[in-house]
């Protein structure tokens, strides 16, 4: 028995890879998550819109509310037209006997915040008491704001783990040497590869959002063109990611291994779980190179609040930036494991012509 322990601790040391997924990642995880794993949210964007406008902005501190606009000029329309462009989750609009506030409804825990510092401070801290409505999320039903991400948390898990698998089976199977003398580019075994995997993503994304809106009521108020937009872009970076995973992976052990060091971050850092904004500034920055980030921003903006492509072309633009970089880097890197592939097929080919003359 002493034998076989020895004979595993030895092979574990080898695999440098394991170990650190056994002992490193969990500290990082502790650490990361740790500082993450925050409900509660300061400088909410605030707008402040009206004739008082001035005088009620004043009254509004921090730490809850980061008041980023005042404009006198400015009525109610114009507020609405801020919250559904996502550049503020809390407009006050003066003017009236009682302000109002408008708050955006996909952004939960910061409304629960809002309204509670709204309550603490009318009227003891001199702002009246003030009208508060809810948009787009009126309820504040979880589920609302929930399916939009767990769909983008699903293509996830078929772009990185579920991709990345299918092309280490090629490695392990040996049909890597066969595709590498085949009269094809590596962009194109790439892309047969993982055309089957996109159009199953697709089914699945559909399913998702149709389920979605039937059990859960979850609406879909804006365009399907610009909703589309975003999931293939994200869908090209998911399976950029798989792919980009099977080329360092040299089994589907590692594959499974590399796939979850992806998929947990955008799990617990992209805003699905915990506000972004909550989350402590050497562990967010993190949020803003996960693809998952962005396609929820979108998915989020187009079926709750109807947003156009002219509000949501910053993370349009961000996840086609992600998907040419990964899929460049996959390429480049598939291209690396096809070439040795190629040249030992060369030097069978040569060994076999020597050996026949």
């Amino acid at each position: 028995m002493w034998a076989m322990i020895a004979k595993e601790f030895r092979e574990l040391r080898r695999d440098r890879r394991t170990v650190a997924m056994m002992i490193v990642l969990p500290v990082v995880l502790l650490v990361v998550f740790g500082y993450a794993a925050n409900f509660k949210v300061h400088d909410i964007p605030t707008v402040v819109v009206g004739p008082g406008a001035r005088q009620a902005a004043a009254l509004l501190h921090a730490p809850t509310f980061g008041v980023i606009q005042v404009d006198a000029a400015a009525r109610e329309p114009a507020a609405r037209a801020q919250l559904r462009d996502g550049r503020a989750v809390v407009a006050v609009v003066t003017g009236g006997s009682r302000p109002l506030v408008l708050l955006d409804g996909t952004q939960v825990f910061s409304v629960q915040t809002a309204e509670n510092a709204l309550a603490r401070m009318a009227p003891a801290a001199g702002f009246p008491a003030a009208r508060l409505r809810v948009l787009y999320d009126p309820r504040l039903t979880t589920s609302w704001v929930m399916v939009p991400g767990l769909a983008g948390l699903i293509l996830v898990f078929i772009g990185t783990l579920i991709t990345s698998l299918g092309v280490v089976r090629e490695r392990q199977s040996g049909t890597l040497e066969q595709l590498a003398v085949m009269p094809l580019r590596a962009w194109e075994v790439i892309a047969g590869k993982i055309a089957p995997y996109l159009m199953v993503a697709v089914v699945d994304l559909i399913l998702i959002i149709v389920i979605g809106m039937g059990i859960f009521h979850v609406p879909f108020a804006g365009s399907v063109a610009v909703f589309a937009l975003g999931a293939a872009l994200f869908l090209l970076v998911t399976l950029g990611m798989g792919v980009l995973v099977s080329t360092v992976s040299q089994n589907q052990g590692q594959a499974i291994q590399l796939a979850f060091m992806i998929v947990l971050p955008q799990v617990l850092l992209s805003g699905l779980i915990f506000p972004v904004s909550s989350m402590a500034p050497g562990v967010r920055w993190i949020s803003y190179v996960l693809p998952l980030t962005y396609f929820i921003d979108i998915s989020r903006g187009v079926m709750l609040k109807a947003e156009p492509l002219s509000s949501l072309w910053e993370p349009v633009v961000l996840l086609a930036l992600l998907a040419v970089v990964v899929l460049g880097l996959a390429i480049t890197r598939f291209r690396r494991d096809l070439a040795p592939s190629s040249r030992k097929d060369q030097e069978r080919a040569r060994a076999g012509q020597a050996a026949a003359i």
